[in-house]
């Protein structure tokens, strides 16, 4: 096994043992400190680590000629599962930024089905486009969407250690919805031929 693919399964592993350690209530319910969960400071740890095998995963497969059917499949899989894992985790602890008297959830339910309608409509055209052997290579602004969504992650998963944590997630929230919707509209429009070739 190439050692790009085990960096994938590797992130693939870290999405089950973070969800674990977010049903354990001990970890949410006592702090390490201030308002940071032991739970989040351990998911936040994993998920930076997994984040960070991602961008290695791919330089390496690409430098050193070990591209694998297993990586194309995988890769982005895992990349989807461990963001949605982890949005989802930060979605049932319903934290909020406060704007003087105004209470603003940092992680809004509709951001979350954006990005996640996102994902499934680019994978079913990943899917489509394979068949044909066609490969439609990630624009820019797929690669920053992915990039501020998973800062904002990061973030999120510290908004206890201040509300000025809980104003930049909420901001790099609403950044990566924003590019999720374009990076997605672009890549639909890029991808137009094959969808509507049957219309």
């Amino acid at each position: 096994m190439t050692l790009p693919n085990k960096l994938t399964i590797g992130r693939i592993m870290a999405i089950p043992a973070m969800v674990v350690i977010a049903c354990i209530p001990y970890l949410n319910q006592n702090y390490i400190f201030l308002n940071v969960s032991y739970a989040n400071f351990i998911n936040v740890l994993i998920f930076a680590l997994a984040s960070m095998t991602d961008f290695l995963d791919g330089y390496i497969a690409r430098k050193y000629n070990l591209v694998t059917t297993f990586g194309k499949f995988a890769d982005p899989l895992a990349d989807k599962m461990l963001v949605l894992t982890s949005f989802l985790i930060l979605l049932i602890q319903n934290n909020v930024a406060k704007f003087g008297d105004v209470l603003l959830e940092v992680l809004p339910l509709w951001s979350v089905a954006i990005i996640l309608v996102r994902e499934l409509a680019v994978s079913g055209v990943r899917l489509v486009a394979a068949e044909k052997g066609e490969v439609i290579a990630a624009g820019w602004s797929g690669k920053v969407k992915t990039f501020v969504t998973m800062i904002a992650i990061i973030i999120l998963f510290l908004v206890g250690l201040h509300n000025i944590m809980a104003i930049i997630g909420l901001i790099l929230v609403y950044i990566s919805v924003l590019l999720t919707l374009y990076s997605g509209i672009e890549y639909i429009w890029n991808s137009r031929k094959i969808i509507f070739e049957s219309i």
